[in-house]
């Protein structure tokens, strides 16, 4: 590990000669590529350098110790070796993590979907609940949301919602909301206060390039309709909406909530190009895991990964077993205490080499 390290900071050195050299200033290519890949590596580096200083300290306080006849100095070189030795080891853990292969997706932004499943009515109340959490957490992280797409219903709830989550490493922290999200409470329309257990869809793609995906365009089929609002009447004269059918997958993407059929279709076709990223993404998974699915990240719609209880205010997350107590806390955003349980799940199954990429 060590001889690695020593090899990202030598790295990280040549790259800050490069960004110093006058010829490489001029190119603003370079620069960004330079600047992108210094970063990449900078916290690695900062926890390297402090991990050989405290290094060096922890033999000059061995030293020290083995020399000293003094018990008083004895004693403060023994307690200066415990703190260092237990500092030591906790930043050789964190550079452990560190070093670890990251989601080449992580830092991308999020593009997601939520369907109402089983429940009817209720089902769709719960897709806005969610959305409302997702905007509150966004907002926490200083991310910024942009409605797609949307289907309401005729009781405030949505059938169907998809929109675009834009700032740094929104998908790292987002990636496990995958999945299927269970609510059992009663219903405002339910007369004998009887609980109902509804199912709501969550997708969560990361927003790749085109250039990362072949779309070829005899597989697209294309269709132009008139945006439509509440209730399903036209609200623009001319057909902005846009329909694409990608024909190898049958994935289909609609997009209406741009001004122009052009923002629509470019839209559409980035959303698209996400969708097949991320089936290509958990196709080589299975074929890499093989029969083992991992309970992190896999994105199987069908598992059910979290219930939001609302007679027990309880919210309980099923791949890591954590509960929470403070449902509203959860349903105003605070979602942090499963995604950091899940986010250190993942790490150990690589540590462990259950899911190396």
């Amino acid at each position: 590990m060590l001889e690695k390290l020593a090899g990202i900071e030598e790295r990280y050195d040549e790259l800050e000669r490069l960004m110093g050299d006058p010829d490489v200033m001029m190119d603003y290519t370079k620069v960004a590529e330079y600047s992108k890949e210094r970063s990449s590596l900078e916290e690695i580096v900062i926890h390297y350098r402090d991990y050989k200083s405290q290094l060096q300290q922890l033999a000059d306080a061995k030293q020290m110790l083995e020399e000293e006849s003094d018990p008083e100095l004895s004693a403060m070189a023994k307690e200066e070796i415990n703190n260092l030795t237990t500092s030591t080891d906790a930043l050789k853990e964190k550079l452990t993590l560190l070093l670890l292969p990251k989601d080449p997706r992580d830092d991308k932004n999020v593009i997601f979907e939520i369907r109402s499943g089983a429940g009817g009515d209720e089902a769709g109340l719960f897709v806005a609940d969610l959305f409302r959490m997702y905007s509150y957490y966004a907002q926490n992280h200083n991310w910024k949301i942009d409605v797609v797409d949307q289907s309401e219903t005729g009781v405030g709830g949505l059938k169907y919602i998809a929109f675009d989550v834009k700032g740094k490493g929104a998908y790292s922290r987002l990636k496990y909301e995958s999945g299927v999200h269970r609510v059992q409470r009663v219903p405002e329309t339910e007369a004998q206060g009887r609980i109902h257990t509804s199912t709501v869809t969550v997708a969560v793609l990361a927003e790749v390039d085109e250039v990362e995906v072949e779309l070829k365009s005899d597989d697209i089929h294309e269709e132009f309709t008139r945006a439509s609002g509440a209730g399903g009447q036209h609200v623009q004269k001319n057909s902005t909406a846009v329909r694409l059918v990608h024909i190898p997958s049958g994935l289909v993407v609609e997009v209406q909530d741009e001004r122009s059929q052009l923002q629509n279709r470019l839209r559409a076709r980035q959303i698209l190009v996400s969708r097949l990223y991320d089936l290509e993404m958990e196709k080589q998974k299975a074929e890499q895991e093989g029969e083992r699915r991992s309970q992190v990240g896999t994105g199987d719609r069908s598992e059910k990964i979290r219930t939001y209880n609302y007679p027990q205010n309880r919210v309980t997350d099923h791949r890591v077993n954590v509960s929470s107590y403070n449902l509203t806390g959860v349903m105003d955003g605070d979602i942090d205490l499963f995604v950091d349980e899940l986010a250190t799940r993942e790490m150990s199954d690589k540590l462990s080499g259950g899911s190396e990429e």
